[in-house]
């Protein structure tokens, strides 16, 4: 007699969404309630009782909007890492400042997800992150997020800058840009083209997840590790 194995079942993934708008709340559960590996477990508009339902429904996958009206979601997120090390966070936001991607890090979120995001890399940064894989957006790999939640895995107390993986000429730029030089005059004092200058602010621009040089400017004078 030929005895046939069964595939073994394929597992479920449980998740609890946390979001405040109604429609959107709704539409983003009834996407992954189509998916033959996932489930919404529960889904709430964030009125201070996540511990609770964490504890009661045992997610593996928390998606936590990070702008809730109601609800700190970087203190929430520490919260439930902490006392849920099993239980992956994934935020989601519209444009995580430099700031949010710095706490999100420290405070131990699996990954972000843009709102903005395409239906297929929603869906596969919840897989992925389940299967063990810190994720990003495909825009932020590599940027101060990625970075950061490396930095803060370490458990390393430096400065920001220094989780950063700057250049060498881009650290050189860095301090140029915040004295208000253009990529001409910046080109000129270091010897370089003015396409090379260019090229090595969009690069610094990409790394410190800002957008401006405005922005470059501030983060220079901001941080004491330049």
């Amino acid at each position: 007699m030929i005895h046939v194995l069964e595939d073994p079942p394929m597992k479920t993934i449980r998740i609890l969404l946390i979001e405040d708008y109604r429609i959107l709340r709704e539409s983003i559960a009834a996407m992954i309630n189509g998916e033959a590996d996932m489930t919404v477990v529960g889904a709430s508009g964030g009125n201070g009782d996540t511990l609770l339902q964490v504890r009661t429904l045992s997610p593996h996958v928390v998606l936590l909007d990070l702008g809730l009206r109601n609800q700190n979601g970087m203190r929430t997120t520490e919260a439930l890492t902490k006392e849920f090390p099993e239980t992956n966070v994934i935020g989601m936001g519209l444009i995580p400042s430099q700031q949010d991607f710095i706490e999100l890090g420290e405070a131990g979120a699996s990954g972000l997800i843009l709102k903005d995001a395409s239906i297929e890399v929603f869906l596969g940064t919840i897989r992925s992150v389940v299967r063990g894989t810190k994720v990003l957006p495909p825009a932020l790999a590599g940027s101060l997020f990625s970075q950061v939640i490396e930095h803060a895995q370490k458990k390393e107390k430096g400065k920001l800058v220094n989780a950063v993986r700057m250049t060498k000429r881009e650290r050189e730029i860095i301090p140029l840009i915040a004295d208000g030089l253009s990529n001409k005059e910046i080109a000129q004092r270091l010897n370089v083209s003015t396409y090379t200058v260019k090229s090595h602010v969009h690069s610094a621009l990409e790394k410190l997840s800002v957008h401006s040089r405005l922005q470059i400017a501030t983060f220079f004078h901001n941080d004491e590790a330049f």
